[in-house]
């Protein structure tokens, strides 16, 4: 057990780095002036091109069987749904309320985790998920005039806690890199699907701003190429509710960034930062809660 803490203590310093980052993305697709699915379409593009440069410079073997690409592939799809609905809730509310909307997150995985991976469900983490929904409930009742971004993130972090969950049952027997390519492959080539059944791909000119173009830079390669194979790779040591629980810094991260970037269009009422303050009170306790009961 002690040997392993080292790696536990590092694959947790990696995480909160990564979940900062993941903070990061919510200022940039507010930056970033296209639509949703063609943010995400270019994002996934981008870090596609990157990681496949960087297998290139290592002569990194890209071979795996068919089983394990068909997992990745259709995990890839999820990740495009996940990153699709996380822009959209951004575009139709705030960068605040869909970060703090993600933190449902945790409750997803307590019950998503033991059923995918056959384990009894923790009563603790269902109470949990119960004070992050009351939180929500909140969120909802004082910022009605976003609804529709609420239900946009919520069905966001569902998406985010099925991809995470099967993620990592999947890193016990991949490289993340690996996982991390042909996953974001996967979800390039599902939106790619969708926009050209929706006709939306043979107007794509590539015509846009430089603006555009650094934020879209920043966002697929630090952003998604590294933050997820990044993220991916903690799987291994850290159990996917762990993780989903420091994934709920990223409201923190985020909404400290968006006061930065955007001033007052992210102040909020005062029944939006109690929902908050219940949900984040939840991430910080139920660690030394778990810790104390020999949980985790």
């Amino acid at each position: 057990m002690s040997n392993s803490q080292p790696s536990i203590n590092k694959n947790l310093l990696i995480l909160h780095f990564t979940v900062f980052i993941w903070g990061f993305t919510g200022i940039l697709g507010a930056l970033i002036s296209i639509n949703a699915v063609q943010m995400v379409w270019y994002r996934v593009m981008i870090a596609g091109i990157t990681l496949f440069a960087y297998f290139l410079f290592t002569k990194t073997s890209l071979r795996i069987s068919k089983k394990q690409f068909l997992q990745f592939f259709f995990t890839g799809g999820i990740v495009a749904l996940h990153w699709i609905l996380f822009f959209h809730a951004i575009k139709v509310s705030t960068v605040s309320v869909t970060l703090v909307c993600l933190s449902s997150f945790t409750l997803f995985t307590a019950i998503l985790e033991p059923l995918i991976k056959k384990q009894r469900i923790l009563i603790p983490d269902v109470l949990i998920g119960l004070v992050i929904i009351l939180g929500i409930y909140l969120i909802f009742k004082f910022e009605s005039q976003y609804t529709l971004g609420i239900i946009f993130g919520l069905t966001s972090a569902l998406a985010s806690s099925l991809f995470a969950t099967i993620n990592s049952t999947l890193v016990q027997k991949s490289d993340p890199k690996i996982i991390g390519f042909y996953e974001i492959t996967g979800a390039f080539i599902w939106i790619t699907g969708y926009r050209f059944l929706d006709h939306d791909l043979m107007n794509e000119t590539f015509n846009l701003s430089l603006k555009d173009w650094i934020y879209l830079g920043v966002l697929g390669t630090i952003c998604t190429a590294l933050a997820y194979v990044a993220g991916v790779s903690v799987m291994r040591t850290l159990s996917a509710f762990r993780v989903a629980l420091i994934t709920n810094l990223e409201p923190v991260y985020g909404i400290l960034l968006a006061f930065i970037f955007f001033g007052t269009k992210e102040a909020m009422s005062a029944g939006f930062y109690i929902g908050t303050a219940l949900i984040l009170g939840a991430v910080f306790l139920y660690p030394i809660y778990k810790k104390r009961k020999n949980l985790q």
